[in-house]
């Protein structure tokens, strides 16, 4: 293409060369290679709660959502509307429609309460629920929190062929041809919008996935985002394997690691089961390695200076002198009576070289990092004390209890419950059984199936873990939020090291197949609080949410039990704090004239931090708001500034500022004289976000 390039400018009619160049960029957009797919299927969705009027988007409750109309008229309940194609008008009872947003269109999101669950009134930090389409969702958190994530934790529906996922609000299960392509385009669209929440400084999107789309999921996280490090690791999270006709059984699935900047996983404190109990690499004990250098660069001509004899005493073992490099052309040392000459003779029986030079071996041998093993009859061997291992000993990883012979550091290791290390990407972790760890621990907390296939508590708390140890005001998102493991996985955290991780959960309140076939049977809709109450997020995640919280089931008795790998019993809960909000949709003309501040204020309670429980006003809306628990203010009238800034000043906490003003000018003029951290003119920081933000990508 650079070449063409370089051809077009050279083309001197400008309406031909703009038209050539035009068509070459066209060309240069269409995949030739790689994931194709098509990236652009419409993709729309209902809007429960927004009332049916005129120049309303409608599709009917029982048909298809892209099916739609727009509404010319209503009268007596009834509406008159156009078809999308406008070749043909038809009515229907307004009752049997549904608002509806299609992909790209500007929408205004808000955040409606639901309900909340406080078990730390004493603490600032509150997690939240957000029950929506995570794509508008997303939408709304890029405004909140663009760049400021440190981790994003998602379980993607697997596009298993079951009817466990839906497109344009339809089931997609396996007889749809274009399943897969469905799948990456509403996947595509999530992770555009998921990167940009992302710190591209330093932070990892974890993405868990069967081999139903592992190979089409690397592929497109591949190609959206470069500029990052990926890994998959293999995870086992069934040891009873689920048998597969005219195959293996299956019994894992597997986890990509996409790391932005600096963010690696963290060498933590992990039980023997994560690492190897045989050979040389990570058995929790000291590794001592061969002072005798193997694989390339191991000969006596690639450092001559290597080739020395070591003098062990042949009764105890101990070196007693480490003689000179011997000069080119000698091979044998001399001898010394009552000593062992060791030269670094490779086993085929060649001559190579010792690891470390004469000098650099007496150095470490002083700190205790050369042993000896062997003895004068079957010949002896050096091992030593690398780097990283000696560091271990050091920073306490291990405990010195003595010296031997050589003055080989001693340490107690034997009966090391735990090792300190990143381990292997293959993960076969008995605390990882989904079955055990989370099918059982849902049922402990329900008393009944509420909810298939969640992930154990552990596989989610463990890969955080990995890479929020060191961030203990990590933020964490999960916009396939599903049951609410993740959010459970950070209490659990928390509640381990004290942290003060924060957690947004995102899912919508879809029902399962089975239960849309019989509420439809007996004449409900979606929308309908028969329908709604036995949704995802009402049924399981916010109830587990609340239960995990408060350490009682949904009957009010005590969990049983602790929490795996530590004393922390079940029935304590967590010192924690979260609510519940529901995606709503405001009309931009109302916004702009300030009549839907009440509505507005979670949003604007978000984008300040979620610190302190969410503030709650009348339908009045007032001249301002200093809020100093929630770390805040709100100017609503420009002319009560000075009596603003007055009081900003006898709140240094208050970092966060939002100025309603038309002014452009006004605003500057008006954060100049503030000291605050971060500022915004509303509304039209919000409304342009959305306006600019929203297009066809």
């Amino acid at each position: 293409m650079a070449i063409l390039d370089e051809l077009i400018i050279q083309i001197e009619n400008p309406e031909l060369r703009a038209r050539i160049a035009a068509e070459a960029d066209k060309l240069a957009k269409q995949k030739k290679f790689g994931l194709v797919f098509e990236e652009h299927l419409p993709e729309c969705t209902p809007l429960w709660d927004i009332p049916v009027k005129k120049g309303s988007k409608v599709a009917l409750k029982t048909g298809q959502v892209r099916d739609f109309y727009i509404v010319l008229k209503i009268e007596d309940g009834v509406a008159t509307c156009l078809n999308k194609d406008k070749s043909a008008t038809a009515e229907f009872k307004v009752e049997e429609l549904v608002s509806i947003a299609e992909f790209g269109e500007a929408i205004y999101p808000y955040l409606k309460p639901m309900d909340s669950v406080c078990n730390a009134p004493d603490s600032d930090l509150w997690h939240t629920l957000i029950e929506a389409d995570n794509y508008h969702a997303l939408q709304l958190l890029e405004y909140l929190y663009a760049g400021k994530v440190d981790c994003i934790y998602i379980d993607p529906p697997y596009n298993t062929g079951a009817r466990d996922w839906k497109y344009n609000n339809d089931y997609v299960d396996g007889s749809d041809q274009y399943r897969h392509s469905k799948w990456l385009s509403m996947m595509q669209k999530r992770l555009r919008l998921a990167k940009k929440l992302l710190n591209p400084q330093d932070s990892v999107l974890i993405v868990t996935i069967d081999e139903k789309e592992y190979l089409h999921l690397g592929c497109l996280l591949e190609e959206m985002f470069p500029e990052a490090r990926m890994q998959m690791v293999c995870s086992a999270i069934n040891p009873a394997v689920v048998a597969r006709a005219e195959g293996f059984g299956r019994s894992g699935e597997y986890i990509y690691l996409i790391s932005f900047g600096v963010a690696a996983p963290s060498k933590l404190k992990l039980p023997r089961e994560w690492v190897s109990s045989k050979g040389r690499t990570h058995t929790g004990q000291v590794r001592w390695d061969l002072l005798k250098r193997s694989g390339t660069g191991a000969s006596r001509e690639d450092s001559p200076g290597g080739f020395y004899p070591i003098y062990i005493d042949k009764t105890s073992g101990k070196i007693e002198k480490i003689g000179d490099p011997l000069p080119h052309g000698v091979s044998e040392a001399p001898q010394i009576e009552g000593l062992y000459s060791l030269l670094p003779i490779r086993d085929n029986g060649t001559e190579g070289r010792w690891q470390w030079t004469t000098e650099t071996f007496l150095q470490r041998m002083e700190q205790g990092r050369v042993k000896i093993g062997g003895n004068a009859i079957r010949g002896y061997t050096v091992y030593i004390l690398k780097n990283g291992e000696y560091e271990k000993i050091c920073n306490g990883e291990f405990v010195e209890i003595g010296r031997g012979i050589n003055n080989e550091i001693i340490v107690d290791d034997i009966n090391t419950d735990f090792v300190s290390a990143v381990p292997g990407d293959i993960w076969n972790i008995s605390s990882h059984d989904a079955t055990q760890y989370g099918s059982r621990l849902l049922g402990n907390i329900f008393g009944e199936k509420r909810f298939t296939f969640p992930k154990s508590l552990y596989a989610v708390h463990d890969v955080i873990r990995f890479f929020v140890a060191n961030k203990p005001n990590a933020l964490i998102v999960d916009f396939f939020a599903g049951s609410g493991t993740t959010l459970h996985a950070v209490n659990l955290l928390n509640a381990e090291d004290g942290g003060h991780r924060r957690c947004i959960m995102v899912t919508n309140n879809e029902v399962s197949d089975a239960e849309a076939k019989e509420l439809s049977a007996k004449g409900y809709h979606p929308g309908d609080e028969e329908w709604e109450k036995l949704g995802i997020a009402r049924y399981v995640n916010w109830p587990r949410t609340v239960c995990s919280i408060e350490g009682h089931d949904v009957n009010g008795n005590p969990l049983k039990g602790n929490y795996l790998g530590s004393d922390i019993p079940m029935a304590d809960g967590f010192k924690a704090n979260a609510v519940y909000f529901k995606l709503g949709f405001l009309d931009k003309n109302a916004v702009a004239l300030g009549r839907q501040f009440q509505e507005m204020l979670p949003t604007l309670w978000m984008k300040a931090g979620a610190i302190g429980r969410c503030p709650v006003i009348d339908e009045h809306t007032p001249d301002m708001l200093i809020l100093p628990e929630n770390r805040f203010a709100v100017l609503t009238d420009e002319k009560q500034y000075t009596e603003f800034a007055d009081k900003l000043k006898e709140h240094p906490e208050i970092d966060t500022v939002f100025i309603v003003t038309d002014s452009e000018a006004g605003y500057r003029d008006m954060i100049a004289g503030l000291k605050v951290k971060e500022s915004y003119q509303l509304y039209r920081d919000y409304l342009d976000n959305f306006r600019i933000n929203t297009v066809r990508r």
